[in-house]
């Protein structure tokens, strides 16, 4: 009985021990829950940024071969590319300058148009421009662009209203009032009416890999910068033609069009360019470029 007058007091101590450790743990697990994935407790959500499509959120930056599923090509597979002499055109100064002052005329009338008239354009004006959009650079010369060219009147509208859905919930939920607010002075909105009236609807994927005839997949390296670049040259050699644009990026659009376009899982949405003539009653905002002091920087 002595021995276990000594013990009680211990055991106590013990088992609060014990039980205060559960409770620790307990708490622990809790707060694990109600984390987020990837987010410290706590943390700030100034990082969060509504204008970034989800879907495109995958592959941009390269991984190596060995950290993705399938088989991908090495670099050694690769034959050695023979190297040509290049001997581009020259000019005289005069020339050089009269010609960068008329193609900057050209590209400063370029504005983004939202009234589109349905008179039809030729396709081959378009392969002309796609054709220009194709030489640019890309890394590693992987070309990891794909310019799907809509001009059925029923799949347009589909896309459409693939657009509008997810372009009211854009406005109404994922993008904020302040993002609301700095577009309502351009008078934009989730109605597209252009999609249907464009004659073309030209939608440009980025591949994020490439798929050989061997079943085997190629590393793109800078696919999304490549791709930018290619849409650069396009609106210039649309602006060449006297074609309008505006420059549509439908967020959380890609996947829902990808599977509507037949496009493979690769490939990802990047731009949704409606084409034409300007409409008769075209209107653009009166804005004004900054000046050649505000954007270059000479060293």
């Amino acid at each position: 009985m002595a021995l276990l007058s000594v013990l009680t007091p211990v055991l106590a101590v013990v088992l609060c021990v014990v039980i205060g450790f559960m409770l620790v743990r307990s708490r622990e697990t809790e707060t694990t829950a109600t984390t987020s994935p990837g987010e410290t407790e706590g943390a700030p959500k100034a990082d969060f940024r509504p204008w970034v499509d989800q879907d495109l959120q995958d592959g941009t930056e390269t991984k190596g071969k060995d950290d993705e599923d399938g088989d991908w090509m090495d670099s050694n597979e690769e034959e050695d590319i023979l190297h040509v002499p290049y001997s581009p055109p020259g000019y005289p100064v005069e020339t050089m300058l009269e010609r960068s002052k008329d193609f900057y005329t050209l590209m400063n009338q370029r504005r983004s148009v939202r009234f589109i008239s349905p008179e039809p354009v030729p396709r081959e004006v378009i392969n002309n421009a796609i054709r220009t959009a194709g030489t640019a650079p890309s890394g590693a010369h992987t070309e990891p662009w794909t310019f799907v060219v809509v001009s059925d009147p029923e799949t347009k509208h589909q896309i459409r209203r693939i657009v509008e859905e997810e372009e009211e919930i854009n406005y109404r939920q994922r993008m904020g009032d302040k993002w609301v607010q700095d577009l309502s002075r351009f008078r934009t909105s989730w109605i597209k009416e252009y999609l249907d009236v464009a004659p073309y609807l030209i939608l440009v994927f980025k591949q994020i890999y490439g798929s050989l005839p061997n079943g085997k997949k190629r590393t793109h390296y800078y696919n999304e910068i490549s791709v930018s670049i290619s849409c650069g040259l396009l609106l210039a050699a649309l602006q060449n033609v006297g074609l309008v644009t505006v420059t549509s990026t439908p967020l959380n659009c890609g996947p829902q069009l990808r599977l509507l376009l037949k496009r493979p899982a690769n490939e990802k949405l990047l731009m949704l360019l409606p084409v034409g003539y300007p409409a008769c009653e075209a209107t653009v905002p009166d804005l004004k470029r900054k000046p050649l002091d505000g954007i270059v920087v000479h060293i």
